[in-house]
């Protein structure tokens, strides 16, 4: 099978190389004897160009495992005696095969950072870059510390989404189970009633007579294809490009497209400026972060960075490839006068989240009661569209 590696060489420059082996872990260790320092594996198709399952990713939670191994660091513990602790206290097999797996590299002399790399699927490329950068300074406990912040920021904005989202979904399943109720069981009821009575209906009510009529003949059929369209919905959903596609078409609406492009923004200049704090170098953070933008921002992205390479200044070829606002682009400048660009680039991703938030407040403030008033509506016109025929038999006995 076929491996790309990213790496970063002994001159530190950021290298791409194909490797044909059995598994990613030994393409990993063929790239250490080169002398290469990865940053990332990816690929694993044949060497005939057919193409491969995709790999199930790992369940390992790298953040708690951040965690725990950065409190026994600071409790005094040598880095081999903390993952030695972290495995023997852990239960499942498939994580502690790959903490004793760390702990075996480590006593052949493997740094902590070759080691993690041989887990591609399990240890994302920026958690490997963070700590091969602190292996150049010794402050392993500090890049953890960085990480862990890092990965508890993202799971606050995603959560506040999550959580905001939440009653909007509900509402709209409560109100599609209501409207079905009425369409499938309590409008076949009253189509019998008025079929009965005779006389004249309003046009209206006819329509709703002959779906009655269609949900009592066919309604084993509606079943069957709504079961159908919920399942289909499902395997689209879970389709590896389903979501990349729900995004590009939200990013065609104007003011949802904004608020995308800041939320992936702030995603990326947060772990740039975490790399760049910890010591990596601006050019090689930049290629390792790409992944991050996806579409046309990544296409930027690439510009942007080819203008650095060059000589361009960071804000300047930021703002000219679009992939800054008005007041992160002041925020890259005063950084780049005061050296500090690592800790900027942190506080343009906190000013997103906060913008993010606020947006998100107001959006839901406005939304939910939007579509509380439109559920009631649909439902209000059926059962008023039911009773005109009621309503005009009662002026005709009066």
């Amino acid at each position: 099978m076929l491996f790309t590696i990213r790496s970063i060489d002994k001159t530190g420059a950021v290298s791409t190389d194909t490797f044909e082996t059995s598994s990613a872990e030994l393409a990993t260790k063929m790239a250490v004897e080169r002398g290469l320092r990865v940053l990332s594996v990816t690929g694993g198709g044949g060497g005939l160009g057919l193409p491969s399952m995709r790999k199930r990713k790992s369940d390992f939670p790298v953040g708690q495992f951040s965690q725990e191994l950065l409190t026994l660091l600071n409790a005094g513990l040598a880095l081999v005696e903390s993952i030695e602790t972290l495995s023997e206290k852990e239960s499942r097999p498939e994580r502690k095969d790959v903490l004793d797996k760390l702990v075996a590299d480590l006593f052949r002399g493997s740094s902590l950072s070759n080691a993690l790399a041989q887990f591609p699927t399990t240890f994302p490329p920026l958690f490997v870059a963070t700590v091969r950068a602190s292996e150049r300074t010794g402050g392993l406990p500090e890049a953890l510390e960085k990480y862990v912040a890092y990965q508890s920021q993202l799971d606050t904005v995603k959560k506040k989404i999550v959580s905001a989202s939440i009653y909007p979904v509900l509402l709209m399943v409560a109100g599609t189970l209501v409207i079905a109720f009425l369409m499938g069981y309590v409008v076949p009821k009253f189509a019998k009633i008025f079929e009965d009575l005779g006389g004249e209906v309003p046009w209206m009510s006819r329509l709703l007579i002959q779906w009655g009529h269609f949900a009592q003949d066919y309604g084993l059929m509606l079943l069957i294809a709504i079961a159908v369209a919920i399942v289909s919905l499902g395997f689209w959903i879970a389709r590896p490009e389903t979501p990349t596609r729900i995004v590009q078409t939200l990013q065609k609406i104007p003011t949802l497209g904004e608020r995308i492009r800041v939320y992936q923004l702030a995603r990326f200049y947060r772990s740039l400026g975490m790399l760049l704090r910890g010591g990596m170098p601006a050019v090689a953070s930049l290629e390792l972060v790409c992944d991050l933008l996806p579409g046309a921002l990544g296409q930027q992205l690439t510009t942007a960075t080819q203008m650095i390479r060059e000589g361009s200044p960071f804000s300047q070829a930021m703002e000219k490839n679009g992939l800054t606002t008005a007041v992160s682009a002041r925020m890259l400048r005063v950084g780049e006068r005061t050296g500090q660009m690592g800790e900027m680039m942190e506080r343009i991703a906190l000013f997103y989240d906060s913008e993010i938030s606020q947006w998100i407040d107001w959006f839901v403030k406005l939304f939910e009661p939007l579509l509380m008033a439109f559920i009631g509506l649909v439902i209000g016109f059926i059962v008023v569209v039911m009773y005109f025929p009621i309503f005009e038999l009662a002026g005709s006995i009066r």
